[in-house]
This record gives structure tokens, sequence and C-alpha cells, in this order.
């Protein structure tokens, strides 16, 4: 359908740039519509237990407002690619305004990660969720839900250091601060580091997901191994990946 209507829309962008008529530009928005549902898709099952989609959806669709307003084609790219970046970045932004854990969970999660290490460290390997829950007389399922929990933070801090990665790649040609760019650049390099510390299956599956965005579902079918074994190694691998960007 996109592709049958690639001359319609085309000639809705002329007549926009030229006049910026309101109804021209709700028109193109309308056809644009589906990249804001298929980002929202593609984040959604990560995030399904901790909001909504319609409020991720809004937020995706104000992105999209922000990129037709400001999109001009001597960005040379595709609005498509442009837009994808703006859209991804609203739905980020409103992730990171929940609150997605109490003080209490918080400090939790602090010990949980603290036994890792401990663990890891005294056996050489890392510990199991059962290994962890005994060393700090916590139920299992206390560790699992915990862990849940601490991969929210986790995505969205990996997925917002790539819509970072992206949106400084896209804006090259602009001015920046210096400054920025070189924590920017310091950054990069710690999610290089933190990507090369893991196991191979741990890498592909990071890898798959985030930078080829697969699901869950297609990954585990590619691994020949179940969904939730997808999930666990995705979550302990983020788990590494943040001990070793925080040093």
């Amino acid at each position: 359908m996109v592709e049958e209507r690639a001359e319609d829309i085309e000639m809705l962008w002329d007549i926009y740039f030229e006049t910026r008529n309101q109804d021209i530009k709700n028109q193109i928005l309308t056809h644009y519509l589906y990249l804001v549902v298929n980002i929202v898709k593609r984040l959604m099952p990560q995030y399904k237990s901790y909001c909504d989609t319609n409020d991720l959806i809004s937020d995706g669709v104000l992105g999209l407002i922000d990129a037709v307003e400001k999109y001009d084609r001597s960005f040379d790219t595709k609005f498509q690619t442009y837009a994808a970046i703006r859209i991804k970045g609203a739905v980020l932004d409103h992730l990171r305004k929940q609150d997605w854990a109490s003080t209490t969970l918080r400090k939790k999660l602090t010990s949980i990660q603290k036994a890792y290490s401990d663990l890891e460290a005294e056996n050489g390997r890392m510990p199991n969720e059962k290994e962890v829950a005994e060393k700090l007389n916590m139920s299992e399922h206390d560790v699992t839900d915990a862990l849940q929990t601490s991969q929210m933070f986790n995505i969205i801090s990996f997925e917002s250091l790539l819509y970072e990665k992206e949106n400084n790649d896209f804006s090259g040609g602009t001015k920046s601060d210096p400054y920025a760019d070189v924590e920017k650049s310091e950054t990069l390099e710690m999610m290089r580091g933190a990507l090369e510390s893991l196991a191979e299956k741990e890498r592909m599956v990071i890898v798959l997901h985030y930078y080829e965005g697969m699901t869950m579902k297609s990954i585990a079918q590619i691994l020949g191994v179940s969904e939730s074994r997808v999930s666990q190694v995705h979550s302990k691998a983020l788990l590494k990946m943040r001990k070793v960007m925080e040093g």
C-alpha cells in the first residue's frame, strides 16, 4: 500500500513544503502512522506489564508530528528514517519518566547485583537465580521479580544509548557541543566494550534484538530455544553490560 501511494505522498510533501497547509500535514501524518505502530509493537513486549500501549502510541504520534514539522529534503535521507528516530525518541522519553521502582526495590536490586558479582568472583562463572536467592536469604521468585523490574531500567538505558547514537549520526552535519560529543564518544566506547564482554549467545541476542530489530520469538526460532529462555539470556546480558559500563 505504501509503495502504491508513493507518488501521492511525494505530491503531498511538495504542497506541504510550499504552503505548510494543516490539512495536507494531517494527510501526511495519516500516511505515516504505520511507523508509530511498528515501533510501539517492537517495544511493547518488553514493557506491556509496565505501561499502556495507547500511551506509547500517543507519544509516538507526537514524535511523528515533530518529524513532519522539522523534516527537510536537504537532510538527504528518507523521511521514514528520520521519523523513526523522532518517534523512538518520544516513546523512550515517556518510558524514562515512569517510576519503575520504589526505594525499597532499588535497594533490593543493588543487593542482587552485588550478590551476582560476589558469586561470579567466587565461582568463576555467572550464578543462577537460585544461588543468588540462597546467598541473600530470599525466595527465587522474589529475585526473578526484582530482575524483571531491573530489566526495565537496563532496556530503557540501552535503547536510549542506541537512540542517541542514531540521532547523533543523523545530525552529523549540524553544529554540536564538543564536550557533549566527547561524552557520547566515551559512552559508545563503553557500550562496545560491554557488548564484547558478553558470551557469544548473549551477544547474538542483543545484536539481533537491538540492531536487527527482531522480536524475542523470532530470535528463539533462530537459536532453537524457547522464547522464555531468550528473555532470560537477554536479561542476564543487559545486567552484565550494565555492570561493565558502571565500572
